[in-house]
């Protein structure tokens, strides 16, 4: 049977089954449309609501502007006008736009990880030997349902790499040193890479590394790469150029942020290092939740006990510090560990202080590049064990099999059809909300209407503020990790009843404070976005003067308040629509 799987993917090609999953993809988000299942951490409750606040704005291209949400924060704080994901939403409708972000991902993952293979690592011959490997591979990385409004970010680095590894070749006299018209293309393609990537999840790792690289290829080359060099100026000069927003704030803006005030686990040396050690052998992260830890983790670490054990039973140590598998496994530690040094707090504030702009930054995202890393390795296994009769096959076909299956956060895909295999069986919707009933457009523009709403600043209570700003309502609240302190420490007097009430709430504002919400005053949380949430207090804690202080209209809630009365509060309006179960309370402060 493993003959005839080698047959049939050398035969039809796995390019094959990739266009049927695109199609089919494709096919069933148009066809369920508002009906689709999306994630809402980190997803629909920010960043794609803040696009679409782009797009009803038009601010795109704003220069000085305020976003309408947290009180007119500066449009600076919100993604950069040139990225590709951010120009999805500037051409198409808000839902499309997504979709085709997420389709996007799969083909510049897939492709850019074959490529990589193809024409930077493997030999021509081999390549032709593992074709259906390879394709398998790229596609399980490329379907890797990860943090959805950086998808096209972690899909991109294949081909980063593959530009700057074609560029070291070519410096080493691969072609004549004189600019060709390769290079050219390439440097070209370094300038423009940041369009698809973003620079603090990514592109500063990427230029440490690119650094590291060069250091390291310039002891045993004895020579320095002067391509090389001038990648890493033209990589640095496209972050700049690309998200100069983002640099401005960083360097050129005097405004103290929240981020002066993010308090992160300080954690002895031993519990620091279990946690990198966790993130290593796949302790699950909601934002990279690659699942190696099923397939692909236990064939490379099976398979680098066996082939280091044959390195030192030979003495070969030059081939065991050569290896390209070894050298993947050793970012990949070198990765956990860093990972774990954030966590140090002593670690984490010598590097705040020695580079006073990084202040707050979360250096343990290095832990982005391991999904890449995981199944670069593990494609490299497979192409060693690819004499054993189509053992690499069926791995890699496993391992495709297994990110497209699994229940993962981010999985879309897979919560979308369950759903809809639900609805058609069962009968009746399931739990959660779908994207059309999490931001209840028509229901909002009922509401709208009904109040003459002409652009007051409002609240939420009970359910996202991105809800709001989705649907071209102006928030004092909402959802960012870089907004000014004054105005978290403004907005903590309105909810001081509340937090007053919840020790846990009040640290989780205090030392975090990127969820700038109305919270309850005795429920953990109370924005679930379910068909039946779990309410057990419908009174609202809050200081309404500070809310007033704010200039606050009116506060949208999906809970009817016991308690409007005493807080100042006037029932205007309760909307219902067909196209969400939320009832939602429209309330007037009267002060």
């Amino acid at each position: 049977m493993g003959k005839r799987f080698q047959i049939f993917c050398h035969t039809y090609g796995v390019q094959s089954l990739v266009g049927l999953y695109l199609i089919g993809t494709a096919l069933l988000f148009t066809v369920c449309g508002a009906r689709s299942q999306i994630a809402v951490p980190d997803n629909l409750d920010l960043f794609v609501a803040q696009l679409r606040m782009l797009s009803n704005t038009g601010t795109f291209f704003a220069q000085g502007a305020e976003a309408p949400f947290l009180g007119g924060v500066s449009r600076d704080c919100l993604p950069s006008e040139f990225s590709l994901y951010t120009v999805l939403y500037m051409l198409l409708p808000t839902f499309a736009a997504y979709v085709t972000g997420y389709l996007l991902q799969v083909v510049i993952g897939t492709t850019g990880f074959v490529w990589l293979l193809r024409k930077g690592i493997l030999p021509p011959e081999r390549y032709e030997a593992l074709r259906p490997v390879v394709w398998l591979c790229g596609f399980a990385y490329g379907q890797l349902h990860l943090f959805p409004a950086f998808g096209i970010c972690f899909a991109s680095l294949p081909w980063i790499l593959l530009f700057l590894i074609r560029l070291y070749r070519l410096g080493a006299g691969e072609s004549p040193r004189r600019l060709t018209r390769e290079v050219v293309l390439l440097y070209g393609a370094v300038f423009c890479y940041p369009f698809v990537s973003y620079f603090s999840y990514f592109g500063f790792f990427l230029l440490a590394y690119l650094v590291l690289a060069i250091l390291m290829l310039w002891i045993r080359d004895r020579r320095l790469s002067g391509t090389l060099c001038l990648a890493l100026v033209l990589l640095a000069l496209g972050y700049v150029c690309f998200e100069y927003r983002l640099f401005h704030m960083m360097l050129a803006d005097p405004t103290v942020t929240i981020r002066s005030t993010m308090v992160d686990a300080d954690l002895q040396p031993l519990e620091a290092l279990r946690m990198g050690a966790g993130i290593l052998f796949g302790t699950p992260v909601m934002h990279v939740e690659d699942v190696h830890q099923y397939l692909v983790m236990p064939v490379c670490c099976g398979y680098l006990l066996f082939l280091n054990g044959r390195y030192l039973y030979r003495r070969d140590l030059r081939g065991l510090r050569s290896d390209p598998i070894n050298l993947l496994a050793l970012l990949l530690v070198f990765g956990s560990l860093i990972y774990a040094l954030y966590f140090c707090g002593p670690f984490r504030r010598l590097i705040w202080w020695l580079v006073p702009p990084l202040t707050g930054f979360q250096f343990n995202r290095v832990y982005f590049l391991h999904p890449l890393l995981w199944l670069l390795q593990f494609c490299l296994v497979c192409d060693r064990l690819h004499v054993r009769r189509g053992l690499s096959v069926f791995l890699a076909a496993g391992a495709a099999l297994l990110v497209l299956c699994m229940p993962t956060t981010y999985n879309d895909l897979y919560h979308t059809a369950r759903a809809e295999a639900v609805r058609l069986l069962r009968g009746h919707a399931p739990e959660t909300l779908s994207y059309g009933e999490f931001y209840g457009e028509a229901l909002f523009a009922s509401a709208r209407e009904t109040i003459d709403y002409n652009g007051e600043w409002s609240v939420a209570y009970g359910f996202h503020p991105a809800v709001l700003e989705y649907n071209g309502i102006r928030t004092l609240d909402g959802y960012l990790g870089f907004y000014p302190q004054a105005y978290k420490e403004s907005f903590r007097e309105v909810i001081a009843p509340a937090l007053d009430r919840m020790p846990q709430t009040a640290r989780y504002y205090d030392e975090w404070g990127a969820r700038c919400y109305l919270y309850s005053g005795t429920d953990e949380s109370i924005v679930a976005a379910v068909r039946h949430p779990v309410i057990t207090d419908t009174d609202i804690y809050i200081d309404e003067t500070a809310l007033a202080a704010l200039g606050c209209r009116y506060l949208f809630s999906r809970i009817e308040l016991s308690n409007a009365d005493d807080h100042h509060l006037r029932l205007r309006e309760v909307c219902t629509s067909a196209d969400t179960p939320c009832t939602l309370y429209v309330y007037e402060l009267m002060i």
